[in-house]
């Protein structure tokens, strides 16, 4: 039977009535939507829309209020943390980071958050290396409302992704709630976990990490194996050695010796005098820098050959900090501390050559000839030597901040700047 042209509307009207969204709601996520070009002024507004019975218009809502990004934002940004919503969640956690490290959304997991069906997908990126300043103070409650999620948020995605906020905002009082997610059966929270609690860097948290030293998940064990280290947690010593012995992987080898490095205990002699030869440039590298922190003069003449001629970079470098350590301090065309601080040109190894002078500028007789330096530097090194010196500097190293913030280059000029703020709020 053939249908006229006005009852094949008419259907096609009540199909679609059947699936459209209800006007209503389509009307409430285009104003909350909308409001976000209002400012703080809508604040008001869009928090009673995260109460909203319909998930789409609190999704909305909430990324508005990130949109907004005022200190307004952030009480209603922690009403969103306790919404029974993972998307609405994680969208309120990277809000909360983002007020503290601008641009942070744009890099967090809310930027690859993706519905399908009822599924909420998400993915997390390797690159976790963002921190705030030292001198950027966080509410206590945008901490709390952290470490809430991080042991109990709505999904295991919310709280990995809530641990990484916390260490990114060094969440110290977040520690418990971070320790308790160790003990989650997710790899990924659990990592996330160990990192930030290598960013907060409280000692104290080390000895509650121990029993995953041995994980079966190598990115897990390495994990725990480094902040143990960073965190100097000696009394694992005896674990750390029983891992480097019996692994299977150079990677956890590495981290192993690495980490028994941080802590120079003179037991460990033998074991870094064996591997100064081992064919691991990664190995020698760590080995020398366990050396290096012993600080016994007897090692000098050893550590000269190794640096006169290593060929691997990373092995180098560290005999070129072992030499340092051990009182070669002056500047000279081939010295080891000229040899670092030339390294902070380079892209692939400036991260290796900073946490080495962030070590070593805490010794003022170090730290002198690198306050000289700085005038005369590159871009790279007078960017690289203002950062250095707000992480390790003292009162000595306020005129030679405050003069490089008046230098040509702007973004030379910005870095001794934020150094300078970092700086005094470390000291006493």
């Amino acid at each position: 039977m053939l249908l006229s042209r006005p009852l094949i509307a008419c259907l096609l009207a009540c199909a679609c009535s059947l699936t459209a969204e209800p006007p209503a709601t389509a009307q409430r996520v285009r104003t909350a939507r909308e409001l976000a070009r209002q400012g703080s002024d809508a604040i008001p507004k869009l928090e009673l829309m995260l109460r909203d019975s319909v998930t789409e218009v609190r999704v909305e809502a909430v990324k508005s209020i990130v949109a907004i990004d005022t200190a307004a934002s952030l009480a209603p940004l922690i009403q969103a943390t306790r919404d029974n919503d993972a998307e609405v969640q994680i969208r309120a956690t990277d809000g909360l980071v983002n007020f503290y490290l601008p641009g942070y959304v744009g890099r967090g997991l809310s930027s690859s958050l993706r519905r399908v069906g009822n599924a909420l997908k998400a993915h997390f990126t390797d690159t976790n290396e963002q921190t705030i300043g030292g001198y950027v103070q966080v509410r206590p409650e945008v901490i709390e409302a952290l470490g809430k999620l991080a042991r109990g948020g709505v999904s295991l995605e919310v709280r990995a992704n809530a641990a990484r906020a916390a260490g990114i905002l060094r969440g110290q009082t977040a520690i418990p709630d971070l320790i308790e997610a160790l003990h989650s059966k997710d790899d990924q929270l659990i990592y996330e976990s160990l990192i930030a609690l290598q960013k907060i860097n409280d000692p104290s948290a080390a000895p509650r990490i121990e029993f995953l030293l041995r994980d079966l998940d190598e990115k897990v064990q390495l994990a725990a194996i480094e902040t143990t280290g960073l965190l100097r947690n000696r009394e694992a010593l005896p674990q750390l050695r029983s891992a480097l012995a019996d692994a299977q992987s150079a990677k956890v080898r590495r981290a192993a010796l690495t980490a028994m490095a941080m802590m120079p205990d003179p037991a460990s002699r033998p074991i870094y005098e064996r591997y100064l030869t081992d064919r691991d440039e990664g190995l020698r590298a760590a080995a020398l820098e366990g050396l290096a922190r012993l600080k016994d003069p007897a090692d000098l003449p050893a550590l000269e050959k190794i640096y006169a001629e290593e060929a691997k970079r990373p092995a180098q470098l560290a005999a070129a900090f072992g030499l340092v350590m051990l009182g070669r301090s002056q500047i000279a065309e081939f010295s080891p501390l000229q040899f670092l601080i030339n390294t902070l040109n380079s892209v692939a190894w400036r991260g290796v050559a900073r946490a080495y002078l962030i070590e070593l500028a805490r010794d003022p007789a170090i730290r002198r000839p690198l306050q000289e330096q700085v005038q005369g530097g590159t871009k790279d090194e007078k960017i690289e030597l203002a950062r250095i010196l707000g992480v390790s500097g003292d009162r000595d190293a306020v005129p030679c901040l405050e003069a490089l913030s008046h230098d040509a280059d702007a973004e030379v000029g910005g870095a001794a700047l934020e150094a300078l703020r970092t700086l005094k709020a470390r000291l006493p």
